[in-house]
């Protein structure tokens, strides 16, 4: 009854044990609202002594009422007004990808920089990064972040789960994938549903299969379209190789056992080499044949020089050459018999 069920609860938390709706309850990940970001955004800036006319900018960034369409540009801007290189950064991040290496972002990693400027660009980064197909550095970056550490949990698992599903890391996607769709509260509709498309990808996804290979192939050309032509690059090209090679082998032997499937289970005998050209085969018969009289009226073995020679490249052609001159001698025996 409920109240059975009330009574357990209680006895529950008094022996110390959360109940179910406590575990639930710590197990979701919450985006931290709007109001709260801006308070931490202000205070942040306030430490940096900004003087009036960035203090007029930061104002409207975040003016009071409805919330920003995106909180955490918001928020990158607002590191912009007062850090010279969080405003390099946003700038970079402004834009499409351009040629050449990427810049370094060493002090994105520094304990120097604030944690919470800190964790905050390096999702806005990574974010980027996914976005602009850098799939290794975007993991670089989201890696070792924590849903605790940054303003929105769902963008910090959706892009893991898009860096790991291009990559094909089956197992770090569909880790990503479930804390989206599972441990994150109020999870944007367009993430969710790519995010369950996503799942259903990578689970039907299988190692050494014609479609990972096609995918490694795409990831290779994707690479190279980078300016990456590295060890990784090389790894990826060896591992498609081994892979075609693995699978045509597999395709081989399928042929094989269909063979023998179709003979009766019986193998056609196969040489084990092949014979020498220069030794006469045994022969274990006992060479008899019917005796029949030719006569030597009909001309048999006494050809025209010309019809003698087309007969001896005819049967020639498709013995060794050493061959001729026994041919030879065997005509020329035949055309002296009586």
């Amino acid at each position: 009854t409920l109240a059975a069920m009330i009574g357990g609860c209680a006895v529950a938390r008094a022996a110390g044990v959360a109940d179910l709706g406590s575990v639930a309850a710590e197990a979701k990940y919450k985006s931290t609202a709007a109001s709260e970001v801006r308070k931490q955004a202000l205070d942040w800036l306030a430490a940096h002594r900004p003087d009036a006319k960035t203090t007029e900018a930061a104002e409207r960034l975040w003016p009071q009422g409805p919330t920003p369409p995106d909180v955490l540009d918001v928020l990158s801007q607002t590191f912009a007004l007062a850090d010279e290189r969080a405003r390099a950064l946003a700038s970079l991040c402004s834009r499409p990808r351009s040629p050449g290496p990427l810049p370094p972002q060493e002090w994105l990693r520094s304990d120097e920089t604030p944690p919470f400027e800190r964790n905050n660009l390096r999702l806005f980064y990574g974010r980027w990064l996914a976005q602009e197909r850098y799939y290794d550095e975007a993991l670089a970056q989201l890696d070792g972040l924590a849903p605790a550490d940054v303003i929105d949990p769902a963008v910090l698992f959706f892009y893991q789960a898009v860096a790991n599903h291009r990559l094909l890391h089956k197992k770090e996607g569909l880790q990503a994938l479930e804390s989206l769709l599972e441990k994150v509260e109020q999870t944007p509709n367009r993430y969710r549903a790519v995010a369950t498309l996503m799942k259903g990808d990578l689970e039907a996804l299988k190692d050494e299969s014609l479609d990972h290979i096609s995918r490694q192939m795409q990831d290779v050309r994707r690479r190279l379209a980078l300016g990456r032509a590295g060890k990784k690059v090389r790894k990826v090209e060896d591992d498609v190789i081994a892979a075609l090679d693995k699978l045509i082998k597999e395709m081989e032997d399928r042929q094989q056992q269909q063979s023998q499937s179709s003979s009766g289970g019986r193998a056609a005998p196969q040489p084990s080499q092949a014979m020498p050209d220069s030794r006469i085969a045994d022969m274990k018969g006992a060479g008899e044949v019917d005796r029949r009289r030719l006569g030597n009226t009909s001309g048999w073995g006494d050809l025209p020089p010309k019809q003698r020679e087309e007969a001896l490249q005819q049967i020639g052609k498709d013995f060794p050459p050493h061959y001729r001159d026994a041919i030879e001698q065997y005509f020329r025996k035949l055309a002296s018999e009586e």
